[in-house]
């Protein structure tokens, strides 16, 4: 059935993959497929068709150790999501000795698309991304019950270690170093970084933290949010995914909205006691911050050492954003850091210019 797929698989995997959607409800001989690519994911995508039944296949990276950790991530996470009522894609199939999972083909529409391509108004943002604020804390909150730490692929909780090697530390090495030609950072910087870390790490983080929580990764199915790239779920503090949709560079929301939004969010908080005690705007900020950093070096290093050139164009939104945060009431506590962000729009054109 893939012979005509131009997708590199294993023996093992078209073995498994006619087994799995059969399972499934599909007849492998009768169906249409069709490769589909991901943004940054190095995982591999088919959509498979028959009659009006449409799903997708996802495999693991052949070429990381992790591939299959990955997968079954997303299987165990996303099944443990549908069942606590957050809108993730039905899962279908699963095969451990492959990776290979099989899930609910949600289309193509994701809402970046449909924010960028429709121009919506502020109100329609705000209306929209209300509903999302409220399923994204339905999901911090619910999805932490049961939820079993040994489902995660990658580390099991967002802490110190992790904003610093993977957030700042990536932002100073994809971004500053590999793309900037940067050898030399401002003194006092990495002093900068390392108590950021351990403020935010000091929020309470017994909730589940999505982790990519972004236009891209929200689809529109039926007019209505579904969320996707879950995979890398883990215990986390609120306000992190809530930073990861308020100050995405994908679709750079109005100040005015973020603030609405945020609001929205309190407000939300509410209906959940032990939420709203652990979350504060302060915390929020913080969270923001490491959110930035961390948009900062992944879209650099996708950009130059994956050469996806579609990341380029947000680097210097999401430069723009990290010094507006930091002209936020937090930002004082860091002079080094507000003061370099101010020249990275213009060290970022000088690079990109001819890009």
């Amino acid at each position: 059935m893939l012979a005509k797929v131009q997708l590199k698989t294993t023996r093992a995997e078209r073995q498994s993959i006619p087994h799995l959607l059969k399972a499934a409800g599909v007849n492998p001989a009768c169906a249409n497929i069709k490769v589909l690519v991901g943004d940054g994911s190095d995982r591999r995508f088919l959509r498979v068709v028959e009659d009006e039944r449409s799903l997708v296949v996802v495999l693991p990276n052949l070429s990381s150790e992790h591939g299959r950790a990955e997968s079954r991530a997303a299987w165990f996470i996303g099944n443990h999501l549908q069942g606590c009522g957050v809108p993730v894609p039905r899962m279908y199939g699963y095969d451990p000795a492959t990776g290979i999972v099989i899930c609910e083909d949600l289309g193509d529409r994701l809402l970046h698309h449909a924010v960028v391509a429709e121009h919506w108004s502020e109100e329609k943002l705000v209306s929209f991304y209300g509903q999302i604020v409220e399923l994204l804390a339905r999901m911090q909150i619910a999805g932490r019950g049961d939820f079993k730490d040994e489902w995660c692929w990658d580390t099991k909780v967002y802490d110190r270690q992790l904003m610093l090697a993977r957030e700042s530390g990536y932002f100073m090495e994809s971004c500053c170093h590999q793309l900037l030609g940067i050898t030399a950072p401002p003194a006092g910087l990495q002093d900068e970084f390392v108590k950021l870390a351990e403020l935010a790490s000091a929020l309470p983080a017994g909730f589940f933290l999505h982790r990519d929580f972004q236009s891209r990764n929200i689809m529109l199915k039926d007019g209505c949010p579904r969320f996707i790239d879950f995979q890398g779920g883990r215990f986390g503090p609120l306000g992190y995914d809530l930073a990861s949709l308020l100050i995405d560079p994908y679709v750079s929301l109005p100040d005015a909205v973020r603030e609405r939004l945020l609001q929205k969010y309190i407000e939300v908080l509410v209906d959940y006691p032990d939420g709203g005690a652990a979350f504060s705007v302060e915390g929020y900020y913080l969270l923001a911050l490491q959110r930035n950093l961390q948009i900062l070096g992944a879209f650099a290093f996708l950009a130059t050492v994956k050469g996806k050139s579609f990341f380029r164009e947000y680097l210097r939104p999401a430069a723009l954003n990290l010094h507006k945060l930091l002209n936020e009431p937090v930002g004082k506590q860091f002079p080094v850091m507000r003061a370099f962000t101010a020249e990275l729009p213009g060290l970022l054109d000088n690079v990109l210019v001819d890009c």
